[in-house]
């Protein structure tokens, strides 16, 4: 596989976001890959400053967007509800 072969689909700020996001990909039959420029995880700080990528195939692009969008805006509705919460508090 080389990078010609592959398109990345999203940056995220941690590994361990991005993971995750390749963990959801590849529950939804999406071959995907993290690939981020720490120094080999022993220097995490570079995730922020560079991003760690997402990366899938070309043919897997539009569906990997559209699941990934899905999340999002499913983690925004999560939000959205707390903010709505009203601390019960016993006198």
């Amino acid at each position: 596989m080389t990078q010609g072969d592959t398109v990345v689909v999203e940056k995220f700020s941690t590994r361990l976001e991005a993971e995750m996001a390749a963990g959801l990909l590849e529950s939804e039959g999406i071959q995907a890959f993290v690939s981020a420029d720490d120094a080999g995880g022993t220097y995490p700080p570079l995730q922020y400053l560079r991003g760690v990528r997402l990366i899938v195939f070309p043919e897997d692009e539009p569906r990997a967007r559209e699941i990934l969008a899905d999340w999002r805006e499913a983690q925004t509705q999560d939000l959205d509800e707390d903010e709505d919460f009203e601390e019960i508090t016993e006198e």
